[in-house]
């Protein structure tokens, strides 16, 4: 059982895995790993491209295949930058990515996260949340997943 200080309300609990949404890009829903062993979060993306603005402002254009094994359904999005860092993956290798932060909707809770823009091809999850994104918000429940709304696959076209 989880105790709570009288100040602080009960905080949401959360599964291993999760759907998150992010209107301001456009991006109906990705299944999520809710990794504490991650610092950042991650999500997938290809052929991004980073660029300034007429008045000098860094953005960067990507590309994504939100659902695992549908390459048919890919989006486009466009972000303002919020910095580069060297990030370590699981493998201990370092790569220079780009941050943006956006507005994550997990269920009926939102908040701004940072998220890092990398390829991810091949692993089993498109997006990290990771625990900077998590901090002081959620209690994970390690055991069950999905715990904070249905699937958002329904928001893709089904498969041709």
């Amino acid at each position: 059982m989880v105790s709570h200080s009288p100040e602080s309300p009960e905080l949401p609990v959360i599964g291993w895995r999760e759907w998150l949404s992010f209107p301001e890009l456009g991006i109906p829903g990705v299944k999520a790993k809710i990794d504490t062993g991650a610092r950042s979060s991650a999500l997938h993306t290809h052929d991004y491209e980073v660029y300034a603005t007429e008045s000098g402002e860094s953005r960067v254009r990507f590309h994504l295949h939100p659902l695992r094994d549908r390459e048919d359904v890919e989006l486009a999005c466009d972000a303002p930058i919020t910095g580069q860092r060297e990030v370590k993956d699981s493998g201990g290798h370092v790569e220079m990515r780009p941050f943006i932060t956006v507005l994550a909707r997990l269920g009926e809770i939102e908040w701004p996260i940072d998220l890092s823009l990398t390829n991810r091809e091949g692993m089993r999850f498109r997006m990290l949340l990771g625990r900077t994104a998590l901090k002081r918000r959620f209690v994970i429940d390690t055991g069950r997943s999905y715990l904070r709304g249905k699937s958002l696959v329904k928001k893709y076209p089904p498969r041709p």
